[in-house]
């Protein structure tokens, strides 16, 4: 049997032709080449599997090759060519910094840089995975960055960019990868089948390709695994089953189920889901994707934006154009409030049913059975019926006949109705639907005003009763309250009680969480609803002088009082 090699290394890119999703660095490395503009350090940086060795890797080669193209693509038949091919050769060095990460593995790289190459132009440091270096080992490393001999060039090659100290950054040319397309890597597939003879549908490839996540490499292996399991002939359903992916068959009859107001349906499906060992918050995002691929397909010039394989593209327009744009809006609103609050839930699996619950009723609650609306109204005289049925049921007319009736027949009337200003009527209809119904009832009857406003006297004296209801539970305000002084006004035909207090933390205390309180039970006091509080402070020049320190009270009292001034002195007493 011959030695197997796996995909991902069998078709390692060798040439810049061949670099998938990468045209733009391709395109300037191969012009800094072609124009002798070599800068002696460059980083590579960008997600697993784009290609960032290989690129380095196919740079080193070309820089060193003896023959290259026009277009500056190594001839892969010069000695410099053959020996990388075979791996032997002088001029590239390879470095794994997660395992030579320290000052010593970096002294030891420095001597070597000083050794200039026997075969080509250039010896070439390829340091993959850079970001693992030690702080120490980055320090070390500056100098010979900055300035390394002539023909010494460093490619650094990382994923995590941001973990590398900006005095490296500033030294280096930064390239940056991009994730691969679902398009570039189901044709990059579609070529390494035909090369290894075996079939595959598009749709497989297609699931291949979201799998691998915009990596090559992880799509490759993806691939080897696949053909392991299915052979040289590949079908959508074995490439589901072997890499336990959720079949999008399951989201197109969810979404019909939805149309068609079917909860009992979605639950089912998603019970069946559940079953077969799929992880719940991944099938909620697999809905939310399927939910944004029919909007797009709704919209009209957004083609672009599916990776979808041609057969699948015509399903999801049939499917889409039964949906409403504002259906799809809302659904994906829902898809996201489930998605963020998945790990919060309690019981995330009521969690989930309660979002595909709400989605069977975005357009509204299946309709009551017409045998509901025909059910027989029961007898007034007997009990009071309730329920929306009932009040449905029972028009206006008959409510008369009835009192008609009571009257002759010496019935009891019905109850009239209490009167209540404004009623919301809500129902889940009305809250699914984002509608608000509002009844209109009797209007309340107000309490008639008293015949005057009380007097200033009257009103002095409510206050001070105002503030004996607050000594025992509350005496901080009783004696604010006590000592503020009351001023009252007439406006718009009603009072304007101002009372001063002592100083400005007892008017905001007062104002924010006890104001609407003493209106309320001073207007009660009064019997008078036209009384309106105003706090305020006295004003500064008007506020007594305040004794709390012994000393201050000791020499208040030595100037109201001769005596106890001359017994101080004669005592020679010290009041300090």
């Amino acid at each position: 049997m011959a030695q197997y090699i796996v995909s991902a290394r069998k078709y390692r890119p060798d040439s810049f032709e061949a670099l998938i999703g990468q045209d733009n660095i391709a395109r300037t490395l191969k012009n800094s080449i072609l124009r002798g503009q070599l800068a002696h350090a460059y980083l590579f940086c960008g997600p697993r599997g784009v290609g960032k060795t290989s690129a380095a890797r196919l740079f080193a080669k070309t820089i060193n090759c003896s023959h290259p193209s026009a277009d500056m693509e190594p001839c892969g038949e010069c000695e410099s060519c053959v020996s990388f091919r075979e791996g032997r050769s002088y001029c590239i060095h390879e470095l794994d910094a997660a395992s030579n990460n320290g000052v010593e593995d970096i002294k030891a790289l420095m001597e070597q840089v000083q050794i200039p190459p026997q075969v080509g132009r250039y010896s070439v440091y390829i340091i993959d995975e850079v970001h693992m270096l030690t702080q120490s080992a980055f320090n070390a490393f500056l100098k010979t960055l900055e300035e390394p001999p002539a023909h010494a060039i460093f490619i650094l090659a990382t994923t995590e960019k941001h973990k590398i100290i900006p005095t490296i950054l500033s030294r280096c040319q930064t390239y940056d990868f991009n994730r691969i397309s679902v398009p570039d890597i189901v044709r990059n597939l579609r070529d390494i089948a035909g090369k290894e003879e075996v079939k595959v549908d598009d749709e497989s490839l297609h699931v291949i390709a979201h799998k691998a996540d915009g990596a090559m490499r992880d799509a490759l292996t993806i691939f080897d695994q696949t053909v392991a399991f299915c052979g040289s002939d590949i079908h959508y359903e074995d490439v589901i089953r072997n890499l336990n992916v959720l079949d999008y068959e399951y989201s197109f009859r969810l979404v019909d189920a939805f149309l068609g107001k079917d909860y009992a349906t979605a639950l089912l499906i998603f019970d069946e889901i559940l079953s077969k060992g799929f992880n719940a918050l991944h099938f909620i995002s697999a809905l939310g994707s399927h939910l944004r691929d029919l909007l797009v397909s709704r919209t009209g010039g957004l083609e672009s934006l599916l990776d979808l394989p041609d057969s699948l593209r015509e399903r999801y327009r049939e499917q889409a154009g039964r949906c409403s744009v504002r259906f799809l809006y809302e659904a994906l609103g829902v898809i996201a409030q489930c998605e963020g609050g998945y790990k919060a839930a309690t019981n995330q699996r009521l969690h989930i049913e309660f979002a595909l619950m709400r989605l069977a009723f975005l357009g509204g609650l299946p309709e009551a059975p017409a045998a509901d609306a025909a059910l027989p109204p029961k007898d007034l005289g007997k009990g009071r019926q309730t329920g929306t049925a009932a009040v449905a049921a029972a028009p206006a007319a008959p409510a008369v006949i009835l009192s008609e009736q009571s009257e002759s027949k010496n019935l009891p009337e019905a109850p009239k109705p209490r009167s209540r200003r404004r009623a919301s009527g809500l129902s889940l209809s009305s809250l699914i639907d984002g509608e608000e119904i509002t009844v209109e009832l009797a209007p309340e009857e107000s309490s008639a005003a008293p015949a005057s406003l009380p007097d200033a006297a009257t009103l002095e004296s409510k206050w001070q009763e105002l503030s004996a209801t607050y000594t025992g539970s509350q005496p901080r305000l009783a004696n604010a309250l006590s000592g503020a002084r009351v001023s009252f006004e007439e406006i718009d035909g009603g009072i304007v009680l101002s009372f001063a207090l002592t100083n400005e933390a007892q008017k905001n205390w007062i104002a924010e969480k006890k104001l609407r309180e003493l209106e309320d039970r001073f207007r009660k006091i009064c019997d008078c609803s036209k009384i309106r509080l105003e706090p305020c402070v006295v004003p500064e020049e008007e506020q007594e002088d305040k004794i709390y320190m012994p000393q201050e009270k000791a020499r208040d009292l030595m100037s109201k009082n001769a005596e106890v001034g001359q017994l101080v002195k004669d005592l020679a007493l010290d009041i300090r």
